[in-house]
């Protein structure tokens, strides 16, 4: 079962590329077929098997030669990874299966925000939606409220507080939106650790690019997916509790 779990993460992983290539560019997820970038030549199902056709094709583009972006075999194998760990977590579950949709968004979403610095609503809000309305199966329908309300919250005042004491902006209501769907699935205990290893994690982010000041733009989303997904996957062990 776990090589099955592998074998779909990458398959979905697949799809996500399309996710994140597209959502940004607002075209549609469905159609037309997938093609090469450069080229546009439509990619034939032999050339999109996940990570095997990057390595077959060494990867290039069969048609044109130019170099495939090693970003897309990246995410179908982390997706292969995160849905292994998360079956090894959950076991056969609904709880899997919940898990599953949030951290496919946290793939994708992290993703779109460190290419282009947004956070899509088309995606934090179902996710929201998907979050409130699972809950009864995970943390219940009030923790996920609550959670919502605070993680959306807390971000909110860093909001304002960033605005007042720089004079521009440093997170955004992607973010804002980004943390009511983490709390909305995790309740407002593990949202308010959320932010704060995912603050921790945003600065690694910040010294590893060389930012110069808080004043620079921080891949805030990235670090705050990564943050919430070790957190749900190691839980009390790396909770200050």
């Amino acid at each position: 079962m776990s090589i099955i779990l592998f074998i779909f993460g990458a398959c979905f992983g697949s799809f996500f590329n399309v996710c994140i290539y597209r959502i940004p560019r607002k075209k549609s997820i469905v159609t037309p077929p997938s093609a090469c970038p450069k080229c546009t030549h439509r990619i034939m199902w032999y050339d999109n098997i996940p990570i095997i056709s990057y390595l077959l094709l060494k990867a290039k583009c069969r048609f044109c030669g130019k170099k495939i972006s090693v970003i897309y075999p990246m995410v179908e194998l982390l997706t292969a990874i995160v849905f292994l760990v998360a079956y090894l977590k959950f076991g056969l579950s609904i709880k899997l299966a919940i898990y599953l949709i949030l951290f496919s968004l946290f793939i994708i979403i992290g993703f779109i925000d460190a290419d282009t610095e947004t956070i899509p609503d088309v995606l934090s809000i179902p996710g929201i939606i998907i979050g409130l309305g699972t809950s009864f199966f995970t943390i219940g329908i009030k923790s996920s409220i609550l959670g919502m309300l605070v993680g959306a919250g807390v971000i909110g005042f860093f909001i304002g507080f960033w605005l007042l004491v720089f004079k521009k902006e440093g997170m955004g209501m992607g973010d804002l939106m980004l943390m009511a769907m983490i709390g909305s699935f995790t309740g407002w205990v593990s949202a308010l650790y959320t932010i704060f290893y995912g603050s921790v994690i945003g600065l690694v982010f910040a010294a590893i690019l060389g930012k110069r000041s808080l004043q620079d733009k921080l891949y805030f989303g990235p670090a705050l997916v990564i943050a919430s997904f070790l957190i749900i996957i190691f839980g009390k062990h790396i909770l200050l509790q």
